[in-house]
């Protein structure tokens, strides 16, 4: 079909000052699915957001907490989906219950001694990824939680604004200017890039 009847032909498909069609987020059709009782469903929902979960998580928590709390925030939401308003906006409802739950776990642990760097069989490696957690958990809230969806959880900019509810020029900003705070905070200089 040459390309002028090809275009002619798409024309059939266009608006036509009728009412808009409401074409909900594929988020909303997903929480939907979960609200009827699809588990698999759930399962969707779960592998679409756990990385976003675990992230936020991540950065407020110990890492040998982390994956505990994360299993308890897919607990949280699916007994409490049905009182979720906005569906469209799920993962912004999630990532608060991540860190809701998150606080919730200084509030009930216990304080305890933390190991020392000169136990056998610790990797450098493994200081060199808990020291840059820990300058990053230094950071400001918004900086920390767009640094670890980055960096640990490998999310782009574009993925963070779509799961979190923020602005994707929000998310840049945060980017930018978390990733020159967090070379501060390591004694990286801007050279060094």
């Amino acid at each position: 079909m040459p390309d002028n009847e090809l275009a002619g032909e798409m024309f059939l498909f266009t608006h036509t000052g009728t009412a808009p069609v409401d074409n909900p987020r594929p988020e909303a059709a997903l929480v939907e699915r979960v609200r009827a009782g699809d588990e698999m469903a759930f399962a969707e929902l779960y592998r679409k957001f756990a990385p976003l979960v675990h992230g936020v998580v991540l950065a407020r928590v110990p890492y040998d907490e982390v994956q505990d709390i994360v299993q308890e925030v897919f607990i949280a939401a699916y007994k409490n989906i049905g009182k979720l308003r906005e569906t469209e906006k799920v993962g912004a409802w999630l990532a608060s219950i991540a860190r809701n739950l998150a606080t919730e776990y200084y509030r009930r642990s216990k304080p305890t001694d933390e190991l020392t760097d000169d136990i056998r069989g610790v990797k450098d490696r493994r200081n060199e990824a808990a020291e840059v957690m820990a300058a990053i958990r230094c950071l400001p809230e918004s900086y920390r939680e767009t640094l670890v969806l980055r960096l640990v959880e490998g999310m782009s900019g574009n993925e963070i604004a779509e799961r979190t509810g923020m602005r994707p020029d929000s998310v840049r900003v945060n980017l930018h200017r978390g990733m020159d705070m967090l070379r501060k905070n390591l004694g990286i200089s801007a050279a060094k890039k």
